[in-house]
């Protein structure tokens, strides 16, 4: 399943995406593509409906995040050994854990806001894992059964305030606008192997990301099971994996992004994301 949010911010209805590529809607059954509607159970109430009896949503309305009231948004760096070469920074011999704060999250094609002041905003195509039960002190063979689906995500990264202001890497990551989720989140079934995925991003229609979960250093099963080690992970949590190379901060020279540039990227199967950036200064 191709499960969505749709309408004003704040405003979000859930809903699916049939075969025809039509939105429908899922209000009348669910509260929202969160929590419980992403354990097991809930995923299986929501595959048993009537598809042709829901509803279809007329129009083309904004898509929100695709995963709701997100509890937490962990992320994963330099999961690729190429893009931290391209930042020169040895390759980890353990996952590398930061947080993005969950007021960050914005629909998949909404406006991305450079914050005041910032000259060194960066883009990072990753692919989401969202969590669809409650874990802790999971085995690594046994991770990908607490995954409830998968998605698209850009980890916005502000690099002055991640690299150069002091402190962690928390900093520059998780300014208002800086978590672009969705379009969709597409359930475990549909993706048999998170290890093969493409993925790419263009700034302005020139391709500067482009690479593949093959080459991860850590896949998502142990991502998975690292982190139910450090935290208790629940439905609805997202787990971002680390970005190919092709970031700004890699271009030489460097490139950032200004304000006025467009943004659009995705991952195979499950969909695409357009950001217009403009600046709050």
């Amino acid at each position: 399943m191709k499960l969505l949010r749709y309408g004003p911010p704040g405003q979000e209805k859930p809903g699916l995406l049939d075969a025809e590529g039509r939105i429908r809607d899922l209000s009348a059954h669910i509260p929202d593509i969160a929590g419980d509607a992403l354990t097991p159970a809930g995923l299986a109430r929501i595959a048993a409906l009537d598809l042709d009896g829901l509803p279809i949503v007329s129009g083309q309305p904004r898509l929100g995040a695709c995963v709701g009231h997100v509890p937490k948004f962990v992320a994963i760096g330099l999961n690729y050994a190429d893009h931290a070469a391209e930042a020169g920074l040895p390759v980890p011999t353990e996952p590398v854990v930061f947080s993005k704060w969950t007021s960050c999250i914005i629909g998949p094609d909404d406006d991305v806001v450079i914050p005041p002041g910032a000259q060194k905003t960066d883009w990072e195509v990753e692919l989401g894992v969202v969590i669809g039960q409650r874990a802790s002190q999971l085995a690594e063979a046994a991770a990908l059964d607490h995954v409830a689906g998968y998605c698209v995500v850009n980890d916005i990264s502000e690099r002055e305030w991640q690299a150069e202001r002091g402190g962690t890497w928390d900093k520059g990551k998780g300014f208002d606008t800086f978590g672009p989720i969705g379009p969709w989140l597409v359930t475990r079934d549909e993706i048999p192997d998170p290890q093969a995925l493409d993925l790419w991003l263009e700034l302005d229609g020139r391709r500067c990301q482009e690479g593949s979960t093959r080459t991860m250093i850590f896949g998502v099963a142990e991502i998975v099971a690292y982190c139910s080690r450090l935290m208790t992970l629940l439905p609805g949590d997202v787990i971002t994996t680390g970005t190919p190379p092709g970031v700004g901060m890699g271009q030489k020279p460097p490139v950032f992004l200004r304000g006025g540039e467009v943004m659009r990227l995705g991952i195979t199967g499950l969909g695409e994301q357009r950001q217009r950036v403009r600046r709050s200064d």
